[in-house]
């Protein structure tokens, strides 16, 4: 039937004009098509945490399968025990924090609003050292400081309908991410049953040639990706557990609350370690204004560190992206996905440089030989 009319007039003008129709309507729409989007994917959200965790422990159990465990020699009981030791792993990890880290962050919180008058009181001499007293009155402040914990039980009390709501919707987050957990296992185990059947499929859909390079693009992707999660992971612990240590070594409060702030935020690129070093300095200047002095001009040299002595050993020459590339790249993802586009706008931008030099270039300079080679031809008949 398309035969039949491709070749009219008026083809070309009716599928002009259906693209700028459906163009249209999805701009003018764009809010309401969004929102469909998400919610269709919102059916299959415990499905995509599922791939999500399998593809971040996946690293850890091929290190297993291929350096570790190699001396067994059946591959299918050597990758079950790889996914079980690395399914041990996680949840000795997770553990850890939930056992170490999360009392120890309530006691530091609790220690904080318990403190706050005191801390208060340290921040107006500040203030009024600097000169800086008159102008910034904490007075009104530090009066209704005391009673912060009566506040929060009385907020407790009045939206208690609010407070069931979202410790509900926590619970509920809880469940989807232990049931995505268990999902993410049976990925592991049929990892290869499924890459064997989704490699099947685009075989019969794409032709030979475009399918080898296909393969040949996602594999140069998936080893950004994976070089990329695995790099900002071993770096974040690394400066969180330094920072850990510096902050023991001076004597500082808020050791463990502190740390698990800079080692979160130093996943965030660029912008990361300038909001969990700002955070830190603000809680100890409250405690001791020479103790957040101190940690300033630690988190700047450890900054300093980071970026030009661990990251590139970590991450090596598996990114190779240019800095305004990189800022460009966590504004317009910021932007578009929030704190997961953040997280994302790194690999994101090692790809888009990959295609571009490695693929788009290359083709556009063949593309510009063949041209100046026919001109050629042409001049020389």
């Amino acid at each position: 039937m398309n035969k039949k009319y491709r070749g009219r007039k008026w083809y070309a003008y009716a599928v002009a004009g259906c693209i700028a129709v459906a163009f249209y309507v999805l701009l003018t729409h764009f809010g309401a098509v969004t929102q469909g989007i998400a919610t269709f994917i919102g059916y299959f959200k415990v499905v995509l945490m599922g791939c999500v965790l399998a593809y971040i422990m996946n690293p850890l159990a091929k290190m297993f399968y291929y350096k570790v465990f190699k001396w067994v020699k059946k591959e299918g009981l050597r990758w079950t025990i790889s996914i079980a030791i690395t399914v041990i792993i996680v949840i000795l990890v997770i553990g850890f924090l939930l056992g170490t880290l999360i009392p120890q962050l309530m006691d530091s919180l609790m220690m904080l609003v318990n403190n706050s008058d005191m801390y208060l009181a340290s921040l107006q001499g500040l203030l009024e050292s600097w000169g800086l007293g008159d102008s910034i009155d904490l007075d009104k402040l530090m009066s209704s400081s005391g009673a912060i914990a009566q506040r929060v039980q009385a907020y407790i009390n009045e939206n208690a309908n609010t407070v069931v709501n979202t410790t509900t919707a926590a619970g509920k987050g809880i469940l989807s991410w232990v049931i995505a957990f268990i999902l993410s296992v049976y990925m592991l185990a049929a990892k290869d049953r499924l890459k064997g059947g989704i490699n099947h499929l685009l075989s019969t859909l794409v032709p030979k040639k475009y399918f080898n390079r296909m393969l040949k693009f996602f594999s140069r992707c998936d080893q950004i990706l994976v070089s990329y999660i695995v790099s900002s992971l071993l770096d974040s612990l690394i400066v969180g557990v330094v920072n850990a240590v510096f902050m023991s070594l001076m004597g500082m409060q808020y050791v463990g609350l502190i740390s698990v702030i800079v080692a979160l935020t130093n996943l965030i690129p660029t912008f990361g370690p300038i909001i969990g070093g700002a955070i830190g300095a603000f809680i100890l200047v409250l405690v001791k204004p020479w103790h957040a002095l101190a940690f300033f001009v630690f988190t700047l040299v450890l900054q300093f560190v980071d970026g030009y002595i661990i990251k590139p050993k970590l991450f090596g020459s598996s990114l190779g992206v240019s800095g305004l590339l990189i800022l460009i790249s966590v504004l317009v993802c910021g932007n578009i996905a929030g704190v997961v586009g953040i997280l994302l706008s790194i690999p994101l931008a090692a790809i888009l440089n990959f295609v571009y030099v490695d693929v788009t270039l290359p083709y556009l300079e063949k593309r510009a030989a063949k041209r100046e080679a026919a001109e050629a031809k042409s001049k020389a008949s």
